[in-house]
């Protein structure tokens, strides 16, 4: 059985966000294998020592790299936490990986309320039906 998964990634105006969520919950996420998108990647493992493996940055296809992973069902959760206010170029690539997660039963959080739920869920053993594979339903 594979220890859990959880992808990181952060549109620039919530990385400082991020970072500051992964120091709150560093504690839970060091038990779990952590990716990320690069820059994003670079300033959580900075500012909280966390191993984290970092793809290309967003803008480089960071995003869509995290996306292959949860097609192939490498991905246990997300914590993507978007800026709803500013237009992207990257707004078709954020759907489509919203949407693998929608194929694909990954549970994602898209701000921080629900970026603490799932922390809690995982903290609490919610979500460990994850680790024994993905029931059909």
């Amino acid at each position: 059985m594979r220890n859990m998964t959880i992808a990181l990634i952060a549109h620039d105006a919530k990385k400082e966000l991020m970072v500051q969520f992964c120091i709150a919950y560093c504690g839970i996420l060091s038990r779990y294998n952590l990716c990320a998108t690069g820059t994003t990647g670079k300033l959580v493992s900075e500012a909280t020592g966390l191993t984290i493996q970092k793809y290309m940055s967003g803008s480089q296809g960071g995003g869509q790299q995290i996306g292959a992973k949860i097609s192939c069902n490498e991905i246990d959760v997300l914590l993507f936490f978007r800026d709803p206010i500013t237009a992207k170029d990257s707004e078709n690539a954020d759907m489509d990986l919203l949407r693998r997660c929608d194929v694909h039963n990954v549970p994602v959080a898209t701000n921080i309320a629900t970026g603490e739920a799932l922390i809690m869920a995982l903290e609490r053993g919610d979500l460990d039906w994850r680790e024994i594979g993905n029931p059909t339903i």
